[in-house]
């Protein structure tokens, strides 16, 4: 078998295990993973004996060669245009799931209208799930993300010195990893220096780096659809005696969730092991978000590690964030984030930029 037919395999087990006889998938990572059609639109029907790809007069071609285990349909309109013909091209099912994270009310609006006899059925996290397990050839992947993202901070870190900007120093990153083998990045590298690091997702601006004070690095780079998501923490020159503290505190934290996670916890199981750390050290306030999430077609998707996750257990093989940090208003903040591999009996370390 594909490595396709692997997945629509696992997926129509979860769809008769759910008494649902066919799915419409509308999620862009959803559809590329269940397919391989890295197209921007277009519509998956799949039944027990259908997978159907969908997509307008701009892919055709692509579809026919990325999705062959695919029968594609060519679509000449819009949703509600050709969702009667694409019902009965799948031998009509009369209950179909959809991805109700995805559809908009407008969409679900012109489904409705368009296949009135089809009882339509709102599902979450289905396919999300099964994409949360990595393969060997997705594991394969991401560590080439996590290689030449630490590559990328070790350039940056060679060239960075005090009186360049935010943006300045994000763009020698992304330049540096895009001439290095990098589709793109995993998401808008993130630099921010003294109090902007009391910003978990600051924008890069135009604030000049200054010696002595924190600087939170958050990157990543996207190879062939997957990504990697790292931050790490540092000082140009001398640091002072809060930010070893603080730094002190969030890497003993992380290093004890490194140590513990293990495949079978509730995600606030695992968030507990850094929390903890943190909580006890009088910083709990200043940890607000999530401990960590998977990371693959999308750079958060399935599973999580987090105070709100009590019943979402971690899967085997599945990729996860450790990225715990302390954030003072005025001051700056710490972030140190890693990627993981969960196992049944612990974890593996993918990522080993020094800290």
């Amino acid at each position: 078998m594909t490595q396709t037919q692997d997945r629509l395999a696992e997926v129509r087990r979860v769809l008769e295990e759910k008494n649902l006889p066919a799915l419409l998938v509308m999620q862009a990572e959803n559809r590329r993973y269940l397919s391989g059609f890295t197209g921007s639109a277009g519509q998956l029907l799949i039944t027990p004996m259908h997978a159907i790809l969908a997509t307008d007069f701009r892919y055709w071609e692509q579809s026919a060669k990325q999705a062959p285990d695919f029968t594609v349909y060519q679509a000449k309109g819009g949703l509600k245009d050709l969702l009667p013909s694409l019902i009965a091209e799948a031998s009509n099912p009369a209950h179909i799931g959809f991805e109700c994270n995805t559809v908009t009310v407008a969409q679900y609006q012109d489904m409705q209208k368009a296949a009135p006899q089809i009882e339509w059925s709102g599902v979450n996290g289905l396919i999300e799930n099964v994409r949360a397990v990595k393969d060997a050839d997705e594991l394969a992947l991401t560590q080439k993300t996590i290689d030449l993202a630490e590559d990328g901070l070790r350039y940056l870190l060679s060239i960075l010195k005090p009186g360049m900007t935010e943006k300045q120093a994000a763009w020698e990153l992304e330049k540096y990893l895009r001439e290095h083998g990098a589709d793109g990045l995993s998401f808008d590298t993130i630099v921010a220096s003294g109090p902007n690091a009391a910003l978990p997702h600051h924008h890069p601006g135009g604030r000049v780096i200054q010696a002595g004070e924190p600087i939170t690095v958050d990157w990543g780079a996207e190879i062939d659809g997957y990504r990697s998501d790292l931050t790490r923490t540092i000082v140009l020159g001398e640091s002072d005696a809060k930010f070893r503290e603080v730094y002190g505190i969030v890497l003993k934290a992380q290093l004890n969730a490194i140590a513990n996670i293990k495949a079978g916890q509730t995600g606030k199981e695992a968030d507990a092991f850094a929390r903890d750390v943190i909580v006890a050290a009088g910083y709990g306030d200043n940890f607000g978000h999530g401990l960590g999430h998977g990371v693959g077609l999308a750079v958060h998707e399935q599973p999580r590690a987090s105070f709100t996750v009590e019943d979402e257990r971690l899967p085997a093989n599945s990729l996860l964030t450790v990225e715990p940090g302390i954030y003072l208003p005025g001051w700056g903040g710490v972030r140190i984030e890693d990627m993981i591999l969960v196992k049944d009996g612990g974890n593996e370390l993918l990522s080993h930029f020094e800290k």
